[in-house]
Formats: C-alpha cells, sequence, structure tokens
C-alpha cells in the first residue's frame, strides 16, 4: 500500500482529507503510483502531469525519504520505505516568484 500526501488544493479537487492510500499493481514508481491515482481520481487527470504527455508539471515536486525525486526518471523504482507504506509519497506544489 502506499501512502500518498497531496497538496490541500488537490486533496479538495479530489474530496479527500488527509493522506490517499493506493494499490500499486508492479513495482512502485512515480509513473504506476499517479496511473493509479489517477485511475481512483479521474478528476486529478491533468493537475499533477500534461494529459498527454504525461510529463510533471513545471510547478509540481515530487518528494521521499527526504529526498527530491522530481527530476528522476517516472520509471525509477521508488524507494523501499515509501513501496512499502513506511514512508509517504510527497507531491508538493512548488513557489516562484520574486
Amino acid at each position: 500500500m502506499i501512502r500518498l500526501r497531496l497538496p490541500a488544493h488537490l486533496r479538495t479537487l479530489a474530496q479527500v482529507d488527509g493522506e490517499v492510500r493506493l494499490h500499486v499493481e508492479g513495482p512502485a514508481t512515480q509513473r504506476s503510483v499517479l496511473d493509479a491515482l489517477e485511475a481512483r481520481y479521474p478528476v486529478l487527470r491533468g493537475t499533477i502531469r500534461d494529459r498527454v504527455t504525461l510529463q510533471r508539471r513545471a510547478f509540481v515536486r515530487f518528494f521521499a525519504c527526504e529526498q527530491d525525486l522530481s527530476h528522476e526518471s517516472p520509471d525509477v523504482p521508488l524507494p523501499h520505505e515509501v513501496a512499502t507504506g513506511v514512508e509517504p509519497f510527497l507531491v508538493v506544489g512548488a513557489m516562484a516568484g520574486g
């Protein structure tokens, strides 16, 4: 079971409170987790990844085990702690401005 934490605006959009728990078939990767999330909450399609290219949106970051995984390949296995549900996979809205 994968534990996933979403930013407040995406939790509101998906109408969920707290962490989302997902069952992922096969290896736990960014792609498989986000595929499972979008399958369960179709309203989130296009919010985290582009609908066509499936690439991460520019102002969205991924973290796990205190590591920024945003620029990792979406098919690289997530850390064991995330895959086993010990640690959450975090989707974070990045800040920008000047």
